[in-house]
C-alpha cells in the first residue's frame, strides 16, 4: 500500500468555520474518488509549539492510483478551499507491504 501522509499548518486568520468546511469536503472525497482505499484526517490535539494544525493520512493501491487522485476534479476543489488557509503544507509518501495481525510476521 501508498501511504500519502499530509501535514498542515494554517494561517494566523484562518477561522474555525473555514476548518469545518475542509472537514466536509475531505469527508466526501473517499465517496467521490474510488482510488482512495483508507482515509483519516483530524485536528492537531497536542498542539504543540513543533505540532502541526492538521493532518491527512490516506493509502492507495500504488502510484497510479495516488495520482489520479492529485488530479481528481473532487481533490482539486478541496485543494482551491485549502491552499488560501495554509502558511505550510508538507507531504511524505511510502509504501509498506500490509501484514495480517495474525500472520506473526
Amino acid at each position: 500500500m501508498l501511504h500519502h501522509i499530509v501535514l498542515f499548518k494554517f494561517k494566523p486568520t484562518t477561522t474555525e468555520a473555514e476548518v469545518d468546511r475542509l472537514e466536509a469536503l475531505l469527508e466526501a472525497l473517499p465517496d467521490r474518488i474510488v482510488e482512495i482505499q483508507t482515509y483519516e484526517f483530524g485536528r492537531d490535539v497536542l498542539r504543540s509549539e513543533r505540532s502541526y494544525d492538521f493532518a491527512l493520512v490516506s493509502g492507495f493501491a500504488n502510484m497510479d492510483c495516488l495520482r489520479r487522485y492529485q488530479v481528481h476534479p473532487a481533490h482539486l476543489e478541496v485543494l482551491a478551499h485549502l491552499k488560501p488557509l495554509c502558511e505550510d503544507i508538507r507531504a511524505v509518501d511510502f509504501v509498506t507491504r500490509l501484514k495480517s495481525p495474525d500472520s506473526g510476521a
